[in-house]
This record gives C-alpha cells, sequence and structure tokens, in this order.
C-alpha cells in the first residue's frame, strides 16, 4: 500500500483483534448466570483488573509489533520490486530482480523475471532487424559523409534555427579557425556564432517568398569574419514537404561558402592601378598634344623653341613609356599571386595542353613517355598557356609539324619535356621566347614563360640532343606533396563523424529552454580532474574533459580535452586516484587559456556532471581570473539518479553503471568519467520520462527536491 492509507496498515490487524476481543466478551457477558457475573465482577475489582488489562494491551501491543514488521517488509520489497521493474521497462533490460523474503512478493519476482527474460529475447530480435536498417541507413550516411568530406568547397547544412546539422572539413577550416581553439562550429551550435543573424534571415526570406511563388531558387551574400577576411555566401533551400509542397516548404539551408578576400584585393588593386595610369598618363599625354598643336600650328617656329617642344614631347613619351612599363609589371605580378596551385595527374595535364596546342595551332602532338602515377601542384591553364605559346612558336619561326612530351619524376620534381624535331634554335632566340609575353590566336597575355616557371618555384631552359637531333623546353614543376608517394586510402586518416540529419525536425523558437524536452538539448558533459578536494582552501584544476551530446546522441567526432596547469603542488592523495603528476602537467597551459576554450565548446548547450555542485564551483572561483562565466543551466546526474532511483541507497558514478548495465572505461581520468556520465544521462532520460519528468524545468525541479540538492561546496 502506498500513500496515506498505507502509512496505518499495520494497524488493521491489531485493531480488528481488539475488536473481535471486545464483541467476544459482551457476548459471553450476556450468557452467564447471575452467580458467574458476581464472580466474574470480583475478578475485575483491584488488583486482578489491572493485570487483565496488562495482559490484553500487551497481548495487542505484540500483535500489533509483529503486523508493522510484516507490513513494513512488504512495503519496501514492493518498493524495490517496483523500482527494479521500472529499471528493466527503461533503463536496463538485462536487469533482474531479486527474490525477497516475502513467499507471495518472490512468486511475482519470478513472474516479473519471466516476463523480463522473453522481452529481452523480443528485444534481441527487434535489434537485428534495426541493426541492419541502422547499416544501411549509416552507409548511406557515410556515402554522404564521404562526398560532402572530400569536397574542396565549405559545406554548411542548417535547419531554420540556425543549428547546424552537418559541416565538412572544409568548413571547419574555413570558419573553425576564426575563433582560439577552432570550436566555431558544431552539432547543434547556431551558425550565427561565425555568420551575422540578420544576412542569413534576409536570404532565408527571399528563399520563403521564392517558394511561395512556386520557384526554387537561391540567395547570396557577402560577409566579413572578425579578422576582416571576406567570404561569399551561397545559400541554397532544403526543401521540406513533398510533391508541390517540397518547393514552398522549407526544413533547412545549405551554406556554400567560399573565401573572396584575395580576389577582392586584387580586383581593388587592379582599379587602384588602372586608376594611377589613367592619372598620370593624362598630364603626359596633354603636355605632348600641346606641345604637337604648338608645332603644326606655327610652321615659322625658330629652332630653339622648336628644339624645347621636340624635348618636351620626347621626355613626356619617355616618361610614359616607363609608367605603362611599370604599370603593366605591376598588373603581371598580381596576376602571377592569383594563379591557384591545384593537385591535378600529369597525364590530365599534357591532355589539356595538347588539346589546346591542336585547337590554336593546328600541329600535330603526341605523349612520348609519362608516368601515370605522377600528380603534379600546378597552375593547369598558365602552363597549358606556356606550352602553346611555345609550340605557336615554333611553327611559325621553324615550322615544327609536330611536337611530343615527355613527363616524368626527377629528384623531387616533375621534368616536363616539349621536344621537337628540325633546325637548332640559338640560346639567345630561347632566352627571349621566355621573356616575352604570350600571345596566341589573338589571345595576348602580360605574363610570360618565365613569370609561369617562376610561380612554380621551378625551372625552365633550352637544349638539344645532338645525336637524336631532338630539341626540347624543359620545364622542373612541383609534385603534389599529398601524392607523391601516396599511401592507399585505406592507411589515411578516417573521418571524422559530421553528419545529423534527426535535427531537422523543427522546435518553436520562442520556446523557453525550460520547456523544451530533455530529449531534444543540445548537452554538454564534463568532468574536472583537480590537485585537491578543496576549491576554496587553494586546490585548482588540472584537467578538463568534455563530450557532446546533441539530439539524443553521443557525438564521438566533437570533444574537449586539456590538462591545466595548476601552478601549485599535487595532492599525494589526489594522484592516487587520476595518475596526473606534475611531469604530465608540465608544459600545460593555464587555466586562463583553457576556461575560454571551454567556454565556446560549451556554449548555448546545457552543461551535465556528476556532483556538478564540486565541479562547478571551481569554474565559479575563476569566474574572474579568466573572464568567462557558465551562465547556462547545469544538471547533476547524482540527483537525477536520486530522483529516477529514490530507493537506492548509493548513486556513485560506479553504482549508476552499474545498474544501468554501462561498462566504466578510463574511470578517474576527465575524458573517461565524462564519457562514462554522458552515457549514464542518456539512460537516465527515459527513466525520468516515465516518472514524468520530460523536461529540463522539470528535472530542474524535481532534482532540487532530493536531499542532494542541498549539498553546498
Amino acid at each position: 500500500m502506498t500513500g496515506r492509507g498505507g502509512r496505518y496498515a499495520w494497524l488493521v490487524l491489531p485493531v480488528t483483534a481488539l475488536a473481535v476481543a471486545v464483541v467476544g466478551a459482551i457476548a459471553i457477558y450476556a450468557d452467564l448466570a447471575v452467580d458467574e457475573r458476581h464472580a466474574l465482577a470480583v475478578l475485575a475489582t483491584p488488583p486482578r483488573i489491572g493485570l487483565a488489562v496488562l495482559f490484553v494491551t500487551a497481548l495487542v501491543g505484540l500483535v500489533g509489533y509483529l503486523a508493522y514488521r510484516a507490513v513494513a517488509a512488504s512495503r519496501a520489497a514492493a518498493s524495490r520490486m517496483a523500482e527494479g521493474v521500472r529499471l528493466i521497462a527503461h533503463g536496463n533490460p538485462a536487469h533482474r530482480l531479486a527474490a525477497p523474503s516475502v513467499a507471495e512478493l518472490a512468486a511475482v519476482a519470478d513472474a516479473v523475471n519471466d516476463l523480463a527474460q522473453a522481452r529481452s529475447g523480443l528485444l534481441a530480435k527487434s535489434e537485428v532487424a534495426a541493426a541492419a536498417a541502422r547499416a544501411r541507413v549509416d552507409a548511406e550516411r557515410r556515402r554522404l559523409a564521404a562526398l560532402i568530406s572530400e569536397l574542396d568547397q565549405a559545406v554548411v547544412v542548417c535547419n531554420l534555427d540556425g543549428r547546424i546539422l552537418l559541416y565538412n572539413a572544409a568548413a571547419q577550416a574555413l570558419l573553425g579557425g576564426m575563433r582560439e581553439g577552432g570550436e566555431a562550429l558544431g552539432l547543434g551550435r547556431s551558425v550565427f556564432a561565425v555568420i551575422d543573424r540578420a544576412l542569413i534571415r534576409h536570404a532565408q526570406e527571399a528563399m520563403e517568398d521564392q517558394g511561395a511563388r512556386g520557384e526554387r531558387e537561391s540567395a547570396h551574400f557577402i560577409t566579413a569574419t572578425p579578422e576582416g577576411r571576406l567570404l561569399r555566401v551561397h545559400v541554397a533551400p532544403v526543401p521540406g514537404g513533398d510533391g508541390a509542397e517540397a518547393v514552398r516548404e522549407l526544413a533547412g539551408y545549405v551554406l556554400l561558402l567560399s573565401d573572396v578576400t584575395e580576389a577582392v584585393d586584387a580586383d581593388v588593386r587592379r582599379g587602384a592601378l588602372f586608376q594611377r595610369l589613367v592619372e598620370t598618363a593624362r598630364a603626359g599625354l596633354a603636355n605632348i598634344r600641346a606641345a604637337i598643336e604648338n608645332l603644326t600650328e606655327h610652321p615659322d617656329m625658330d629652332a630653339a623653341r622648336r628644339a624645347r617642344f621636340a624635348a618636351i614631347i620626347r621626355d613626356e613619351a619617355v616618361n610614359l613609356s616607363e609608367r605603362v612599363h611599370r604599370n603593366a609589371l605591376e598588373a603581371a605580378e598580381g596576376q602571377k599571386a592569383r594563379w591557384p596551385l591545384e593537385d591535378m595527374r600529369g597525364e590530365d595535364l599534357l591532355t589539356l595542353a595538347r588539346r589546346r596546342i591542336e585547337r590554336r595551332t593546328g600541329l600535330k602532338t603526341r605523349i612520348e613517355m609519362v608516368d601515370p602515377a605522377l600528380w603534379l601542384s600546378v597552375d593547369s591553364y598558365s602552363v597549358a598557356q606556356c606550352l602553346s605559346y611555345v609550340a605557336l612558336r615554333l611553327k611559325d619561326d621553324y615550322a615544327i609539324q609536330e611536337i611530343r612530351f615527355r613527363l616524368v619524376p626527377v629528384a623531387g620534381h616533375a621534368q616536363l619535356d616539349l621536344a621537337w624535331r628540325g633546325p637548332p634554335m640559338s640560346a639567345e632566340t630561347a632566352f627571349a621566347w621566355q621573356s616575352d609575353p604570350f600571345t596566341l590566336g589573338g589571345e595576348e597575355s602580360t605574363l610570360t614563360l618565365e613569370q609561369v616557371v617562376e610561380r612554380h618555384d621551378g625551372e625552365a631552359w633550352y637544349s638539344r640532343d645532338v645525336p637524336t637531333q631532338v630539341a626540347y623546353f624543359r620545364l622542373l614543376l612541383p609534385l603534389a606533396a599529398t601524392r607523391a608517394g601516396a599511401l592507399p586510402r585505406s592507411a589515411l586518416k578516417s573521418r571524422p563523424e559530421f553528419y545529423d540529419f534527426d535535427l531537422f525536425r523543427r522546435s518553436p523558437v520562442t520556446d523557453a529552454l525550460y520547456e523544451r524536452p530533455l530529449a531534444g538539448l543540445a548537452y554538454t558533459v564534463f568532468d574536472t580532474e583537480t590537485t585537491g578536494l578543496n576549491p576554496t582552501e587553494g586546490d585548482e584544476i588540472i584537467a578538463i574533459g568534455a563530450v557532446r551530446i546533441v539530439n539524443g546522441r553521443l557525438i564521438t567526432g566533437e570533444t574537449f580535452a586539456s590538462l591545466v596547469d595548476p601552478q601549485r603542488s599535487v595532492s599525494a592523495s589526489s594522484m592516487a586516484i587520476h595518475g596526473i603528476t606534475p611531469a604530465a602537467l608540465a608544459g600545460a597551459p593555464s587555466i586562463e587559456e583553457v576556461l575560454p576554450r571551454f567556454h565556446r565548446f560549451a556554449e548555448e548547450t546545457v552543461l551535465v556532471g556528476h556532483n556538478a555542485a564540486f565541479d562547478m564551483r571551481f569554474l565559479e572561483l575563476k569566474e574572474a581570473q579568466s573572464g568567462v562565466r557558465f551562465t547556462q543551466p547545469v544538471l547533476d546526474t547524482l540527483l537525477l539518479s536520486a530522483v529516477a532511483h529514490p530507493a537506492s541507497e548509493s548513486h556513485g558514478l560506479e553504482d549508476i553503471a552499474a545498474r544501468l548495465g554501462i561498462d566504466v572505461v578510463g574511470r578517474h581520468t576527465a575524458m573517461g568519467d565524462a564519457q562514462v556520465t554522458a552515457e549514464a544521462f542518456l539512460r537516465l532520460i527515459p527513466i525520468l520520462a516515465e516518472r514524468g519528468i520530460r523536461t529540463l524545468g522539470e528535472a530542474r525541479a524535481a532534482s532540487e527536491r532530493t536531499y542532494y540538492a542541498r549539498l553546498k561546496y
């Protein structure tokens, strides 16, 4: 029995016995004869009546005590059984009830264990089917992750609330480095931490307006990073409906990002260069024009004046020529600086060059020798321009009809030969060709072969093999660093997990955090190791470990782990627990460096810890020193375990893990304890839901009602 009635259940038996005794005594007294009643009256006089009352009271008390013990034992056993049943149903299906001492309840426990065993069998069968389904989904996710990860384009996928659902390595490199520690990106984080909210909202509204018209277009904008770099952002919609509604409804958006800082700067420099050329040329041309007009309008001008005007024309023309030359060189340098070097297969470069030469010059080309495994790091367009230019000069000046290519690795470089048979060429002619700007089929460029080779940190020269009568231009080009002696694909580091599409399910933006379901929040589960157990007496943090939970999943690819130099000694008792020695802490960053990084890692999430009041006290004492304050809500698995399992006496991390069937690995390390705490928290959520605790606010309120909530450090 439970509640108010359950408290007094033990009184039922003694009160019933007393009532029966009273009724029986009245019935017996009514049936007695007069003399028998007289004898009874004599017995009812003191002190005999006192002995009788004492005897009856003792008898009733004994019966009551025995009844109390029996009911209390039954109640405790029933409470433990109820808690065990909940644990089997919602936390640990492998848990089994211990046989209570009450025979009737023991039979119930056996029946529950039989039912649990049958349920485990059904769960095992369901898990096999679910595992097969998950394998298919995971295969699709891996293919998608591989595809996205290989893209050079930075990709970020968000839901309509701006929460990041997917990002690739290029996005991490582009956006993650914007903030110290590289924690700008993360699953479940807000993209507004790195891109202005107003810009994305404007793009989102534009896409929604297009969808309302039945169109499916994208949006673009330019934004600046805190470091002043410029990003071009292409925003593409993710449809949220089926059929015709797919165009009108949005489930999220894809951001494609490019760093255009250099391109924009180059455009600005080109504009400034052109403006300077115009301004400097205007004055010189005006002087030349005035001098010419004076000479033509005054043909009878004396020789001295005519000589002065001629000198003006000569000087201005020379100055103008020099300025144009300087600007041309500056333009060439600017263009050269913009060339991107790309990894490409050597065979592909030769294919590109051959196609260009045959189309532009009409020469025949063929490949004489090439290493098919050779990869280069080149600007393919400018190299193809070089080769086409040389081929055209050979055709025009020496009537060459065929060009042959050789491409092989030599001494850490790629040796590219453009070879031909024909008359010899002078070294002076070859040198002049390297210094002349490209001109090819009406296409002119300020670049030269010499500049292209310099950009590639290579060399170029002309040579001739006299015995075979074969001449060649030889270029040394850089090998692709990541391809030379490339590792087999399987030996490369596995890709991190960058995907989670479950977060496409929307939640109202206006929902208060306390009203959000526990299963739908993002969490940072953390633990600290310290020099001792007294934060207010000078003990310091020496390690912080943390993991992230997003959408009910432990994100293995996003963790935080750092040792911290405590700038004080570590107690022997603490070292015996966590094993972190002063030698291990030598060279570790200070708490002023580590806490801001951890703060960024944990922002916009709910903090979760075991015995969290202890860890939070250490963090609070470092607010002034580190300049950061942790203001987000905190949940404590110690308190939540007391809520979920009130009949259990111990709520240590090992005890919780044992109850929930969690393997404990890396105990008493910050990262190991954070991992175990995260797994325990995930398994506590459904148990709490069964008790009616489903939101963050309800979990906080229930925690505060436990005895442990009164602990202070």
